[in-house]
């Protein structure tokens, strides 16, 4: 029996069609009436193709009243536009569908938002009729990319020999990470399941029981607050985890994975090839001011701190008495820029709470701006050589503070200059790993030491670098991978052995049994004989986001979260009747309860 609805879908009539009969559904989409003629858009997944139909038809007063968005079955012949009708936008366009007969399957009432026009509609109408939203064109080609992407990194994992395998999504709390989503036991009164953060427990356990090379696309659950590139909930990973590799293992296995996939949905951007860049997290800092360089910004802060050490610039030369240091920025060519450029980026300095923003520029051999005239000849040619001067007619920045605050606000004056005068290279793709992550950090407040990126990775040097040095020193066999100044995951070698766990974890204050208590699934099973083994979790919304040019994780999610972490289709968080906190045993809870009466 024949599908009742359609013999062809929208999108795939072409002129070796002509004279063909033939039937499509489909959404009304736009329609126009030309006097004598009705030409109507038809859409449906798979494109949008023109029905017309003349006025004196009887069905024309059926389709001239309905309302767009309606559901449509038509029969029509296939008919070659006249060159001068041509629509050379859509693939559909040299054809056009004369209308015989016409089936109304659904009425659509009147629309909230458009669907055949991007009218700029707020975010909480667009996720409050997102099913709406989803029909416009841009919204279904970002949508159907993130699954070509997904697909095509299934495809390239399992050609690499890794093999996908689930992991629980009830599982137990966890006191390292983001805030966790908790869900009741009615089984077990007074107690909580746990939404998995991440699968990294039992990507680790995998490995320990022997399977080797694991990768799963991921869902992953944290209380967070939204960013732009941050859904607050859950978002997806392509998790993966390799047993009886280094490093170099991993970075070698994930590079060509991303690079190609990177290159098959960005064929005209210049895309790294392997092997990425490795920046140690020290000098990532320092030369970008940011663990997420952005590679594309040519951009780079030098430390010039000795010029303006004994120097008659007071105000430089006082704070770095005290401990401050001074980076800079130096601009190609940027004396040719005018005076109001410098007073525009003094301005946008002080509008992020700083005093200001120095500068010098070179002019005709002449050095020129409020603190050139506090450097000798000596000062200025010291500073030429530490900011990797050039050109007589380059501009530098400059940024003096505390050496723990200062790599932020010099990230984003390079960042700024860099958007201002159009420096970025934004026909690219540039990756990068960030490498040698210190183990431990220390609370300027407290004093307390305390892990500074994954407690679980392994520390470099081992038992011996625990024991024989100060935790501040200790770096971890841990690296993120970044992309385009977007960080798409973070991964590490783990710890697999008990001992430098145990030890780890005791200068971070917690003892054996704090130990055994929290993590007592890891710790045990690597009693047990478990492999060197790592891997990373490269984040699904983020690299669609990169490859579809788009700003906000949600333009490529299906049903996203608004910024208050609001379902606003569905709901979102709601309350529950009693009788439901009745059954979890938390009906004596001051929980707001849902209304049954």
């Amino acid at each position: 029996m024949s599908n009742p609805y359609r013999t062809h879908n929208c999108g795939e009539i072409r002129e070796e069609h002509v004279n063909l009969s033939v039937r499509l559904s489909g959404w009304l989409h736009r329609k126009r009436d030309h006097g004598g003629l009705l030409f109507i858009d038809l859409r449906d997944g798979h494109g949008i193709i023109q029905l017309v139909i003349t006025t004196s038809s009887p069905l024309f007063p059926s389709l001239n009243n309905l309302s767009l968005e309606s559901v449509i079955s038509v029969e029509g012949t296939v008919v070659a536009r006249t060159q001068e009708t041509v629509n050379p936008e859509i693939p559909t366009g040299h054809i056009e569908i004369q209308i015989s007969s016409l089936d109304i399957l659904s009425v659509a009432d009147t629309l909230p938002m458009p669907v055949n026009q991007d009218a700029g509609y707020p975010e909480d109408i667009r996720l409050r009729y997102r099913f709406l939203d989803l029909r416009r064109p841009q919204m279904q080609e970002r949508i159907r990319l993130r699954s070509r992407v997904i697909s095509s990194l299934r495809n390239r994992m399992t050609n690499a020999g890794f093999l996908e395998y689930q992991t629980p999504i009830l599982t137990a709390s966890s006191p390292e990470g983001a805030r966790d989503f908790l869900v009741p036991s009615r089984l077990h009164p007074g107690t909580f399941y746990a939404l998995p953060q991440a699968p990294q427990q039992f990507k680790q356990l995998l490995m320990i029981a022997g399977f080797d090379r694991y990768f799963q696309i991921a869902p992953c659950f944290r209380d967070e607050d939204a960013r732009a590139d941050r859904s607050p909930g859950e978002f997806y990973q392509l998790d993966l985890e390799m047993a009886f590799v280094t490093q170099e293992d991993v970075f070698n296995t994930l590079e060509p994975i991303l690079s190609g996939l990177f290159q098959e949905f960005s064929p005209n951007k210049n895309i790294t090839s392997p092997p990425f860049p490795k920046i140690p997290y020290r000098d990532a800092m320092l030369l970008y001011g940011s663990d997420k360089p952005d590679l594309r910004n040519p951009l780079i802060i030098k430390d010039v701190t000795p010029v303006f050490k004994d120097s008659s610039f007071k105000v430089f030369a006082s704070l770095i008495e005290k401990g401050a240091v001074v980076r800079a920025v130096a601009v190609p060519h940027g004396a040719q820029n005018p005076r109001s450029f410098f007073d525009k980026m003094n301005s946008w300095a002080q509008g992020l709470g700083q005093p200001g923003l120095g500068y010098l520029y070179w002019r005709d051999e002449n050095t020129v701006g409020p603190i050139a005239k506090n450097l000798n000849p000596e000062q200025i040619q010291l500073l030429k050589e530490h900011a990797q001067i050039s050109h007589n007619d380059d501009a530098v920045f400059f940024i003096c503070d505390t050496p723990q605050n200062i790599s932020t606000f010099a990230g984003q004056v390079r960042q700024k200059l860099a958007e201002e005068l159009n420096l970025i290279n934004t026909d690219s793709f540039q990756f990068c790993w960030i490498v040698d992550y210190p183990m431990f950090e220390r609370d300027e407040t407290s004093g307390k030491i305390d892990f500074s990126h994954n407690p679980f990775s392994m520390p470099q040097g081992g038992l011996d670098a625990l024991n024989s040095k100060n935790p501040t020193d200790i770096l971890a066999f841990q690296y993120d991978i970044v992309c385009n100044g977007v960080e798409l995951s973070s991964g590490a070698i783990r710890n697999h052995l008990p001992e430098i766990m145990y030890k780890a974890f005791s200068i971070a204050g917690y003892s054996q049994n704090d130990v055994d208590a929290q993590f007592g699934g890891m710790i045990n099973a690597l009693k047990y004989g478990a492999p060197p083994h790592g891997g990373s979790a490269p984040g699904i919304d983020r690299i669609v986001m990169l490859l579809a040019e788009e700003q906000n994780i949600r333009e490529v999610t299906a049903f996203p979260m608004n910024q208050n972490a609001q379902d606003l289709l569905m709901g979102a968080p709601a309350a529950v009747s009693p009788e439901q906190l009745k059954e979890l045993f938390l009906s004596h809870l001051n929980i707001p309860q849902k209304d049954t009466s």
